[in-house]
C-alpha cells in the first residue's frame, strides 16, 4: 500500500511513524512532512491546503490512500477532490468537516442528535454577547465559532477579557461553563460505522498548574486510570454513534477520525468540541500504544469497509508525551534558534521525539520553525515510567529560551500504583 501522509506537525510524523511500522504499507509520503518524517518517508513540498496541488501529487505518486492531518487541510476541501478524482482519501469532506470549522453548525449537529453538550448560544453582535455572559455567568466560555488551530477559546472569569475576545473573533459561541476531568476520545469511521481508540488526556494550557493562556496542547498521556468502567462504550453509544447517523442522514457522510473532546460533569459525560482529526498531542500518545496495523485500518474507513465489531489491539504499558515549545509560544514563538541533544534523547530507554515545528537552515541546521517545537515520547509499563522516560529525554534537549510543562501525567502517575 503506498500512502500520502498530509501535513508537517508532530501529530503528521506521529502518523507517519505509525504507518512506517505497518508491514502492508510499501511507500510512505509526506507532504509537506518536516525533517524528523524525512528520515522515514519521502517529503513533498507543496500546500497541502490546494486541492488541485494534492490531487496532483497523490495521482502522480498513485497513492492508495491520502491521510489528512490538519483541519485547514479538511476545511479547504481536500478530501472532495480527491475522492472525486477516485482516490481514497482518510478524512471527511468540506461540509462534514464542518463539525470542527464551524461551533454552530457542531452544536446544530449534536442539536438534532440528542448528543449531550454544554448549553450554548451564538452570538455575531456585541449586544447579543452581553446577554449570553449575563445568562451563563462565570467562568464565561467564549469560543471563535472558525478554526483558530487549537487557540480560539478563552476560558475566564474576567468579563472584559472574555468580552474582548469576542469582539475579535467576530461571530462567537458562547456557553456554560462544563466541569469536572476532559477526556478525548478518537474514533475512526467509514460514514455508517465507528470505531473507538483509546481515550487521552491533554493539557492546554501552557504552563504548570493550568497556569497561562490556552495552547494546541502541551502534553498529553494514556491509558487513563481513573477513567470510569464503561466510558468509551458509553460515549460511542450517547456522542460518536449518534453524530455519525445524523451526519449520513444529512447526506454528507463522515468519513475520517472524529474526535470528541469530553468533560466528565456532575450532571454526567458532556461534549465540550469536536474535532474533524486527529488531535494533537493526543495522537502521539495513542498511536504509540496501537497494535493493530494502521495503514489497513485507515483505508477501511475510506472505502468503507470497516467493521462495527472490529476490537483494536493495543500493547500493554503507558505513554506520556511532553511538547517542548519555542520561546514565546503561543503568543509570537521564535523561530531560527539551533535545536541540539537529539541523540542524547534518542539514548533514552523507553523515549524517542517526535519534530512538530521543527526545519532546516541554510546550512542545514535543525532549528525551530514554529511554536510547538518537540513532542517528546516516554512509555514503560506504567505512567510513572513513561514520565520518568519522557521527561529524561527532554532534560537532553537544546533550544534557547523553550519552555514545556513538567507536571504532564504527574497526578494520574501518582494515583496508578
Amino acid at each position: 500500500m503506498r500512502v500520502l501522509v498530509l501535513g508537517s506537525g508532530g501529530r503528521e510524523h506521529a502518523l507517519a511513524r505509525a504507518l512506517h511500522r505497518d508491514p502492508v504499507v510499501t511507500a510512505l509520503h509526506c507532504a509537506p512532512g518536516n525533517p524528523g518524517t524525512a528520515e522515514i518517508a519521502a517529503n513533498h513540498q507543496l500546500d497541502p491546503t490546494d486541492p488541485t496541488a494534492v490531487t496532483e501529487l497523490a495521482g502522480r505518486l498513485g497513492v492508495d490512500l491520502v491521510v489528512v492531518g490538519p483541519e485547514a487541510v479538511l476545511v479547504a476541501g481536500v478530501g472532495d477532490a480527491l475522492r472525486l478524482a477516485g482516490i481514497p482519501c482518510f478524512g471527511p469532506d468540506r461540509e462534514a468537516a464542518r463539525i470542527e470549522g464551524s461551533k454552530a453548525f457542531a452544536k446544530e449537529v449534536m442539536a438534532a442528535a440528542g448528543v449531550p453538550t454544554a448549553e450554548a448560544r451564538v452570538c455575531e453582535s456585541t449586544a447579543q454577547v452581553e446577554a449570553a455572559l449575563d445568562a451563563f455567568g462565570p467562568p464565561y466560555v467564549v469560543k471563535d465559532d472558525g478554526l483558530a488551530a487549537g487557540k480560539g477559546v478563552v476560558v475566564t472569569t474576567d468579563r472584559a477579557a472574555a468580552a474582548e475576545h469576542a469582539a475579535a473573533c467576530g461571530r462567537v459561541v458562547i456557553e456554560e461553563f462544563l466541569d469536572g476531568p476532559e477526556v478525548s476520545l478518537f474514533a475512526l469511521c467509514d460514514g455508517q460505522h465507528a470505531v473507538p481508540l483509546l481515550p487521552a488526556q491533554d493539557f492546554k494550557r501552557a504552563f504548570d498548574g493550568d497556569a497561562g493562556p490556552n495552547t494546541g496542547g502541551m502534553g498529553a498521556y494514556t491509558p487513563l486510570p481513573w477513567a470510569p468502567p464503561g466510558l468509551v462504550d458509553e460515549v460511542m453509544a450517547t456522542v460518536v454513534q449518534p453524530t455519525v447517523d445524523e451526519l449520513r442522514r444529512r447526506q454528507t457522510p463522515y468519513v475520517g477520525v472524529l474526535y470528541a473532546g469530553l468533560a466528565l460533569t456532575s450532571r454526567g459525560v458532556r461534549v465540550i468540541e469536536f474535532n474533524a482529526r486527529f488531535g494533537d498531542p493526543e495522537t502521539q500518545v495513542v498511536l504509540d500504544r496501537l497494535a493493530t496495523p494502521l495503514g489497513t485500518l485507515l483505508q477501511s474507513c475510506a472505502i468503507g469497509g470497516l467493521d462495527p465489531a472490529l476490537r483494536l489491539d493495543w500493547l500493554p504499558g503507558a505513554a506520556v508525551t511532553v511538547v517542548v515549545a519555542a520561546e514565546n509560544y503561543p503568543a509570537s514563538p521564535v523561530k531560527g534558534d539551533e535545536i541540539t541533544g537529539l541523540d542524547g534523547a534518542a539514548e533514552v530507554e523507553g523515549a524517542y521525539v517526535l519534530h512538530a515545528g521543527t526545519a532546516r537552515d541554510a546550512e542545514g541546521r535543525l532549528v525551530a520553525g514554529g511554536g510547538r517545537v518537540l513532542s517528546v515520547v516516554g512509555t514503560g509499563p506504567a505512567l510513572a515510567d513513561a514520565r520518568t522516560a519522557a521527561y529524561e529525554a527532554v532534560a537532553r534537549l537544546g533550544l534557547r529560551g523553550s519552555h514545556h510543562r513538567t507536571d504532564i501525567a504527574r497526578e494520574a502517575a501518582q494515583n496508578d500504583r
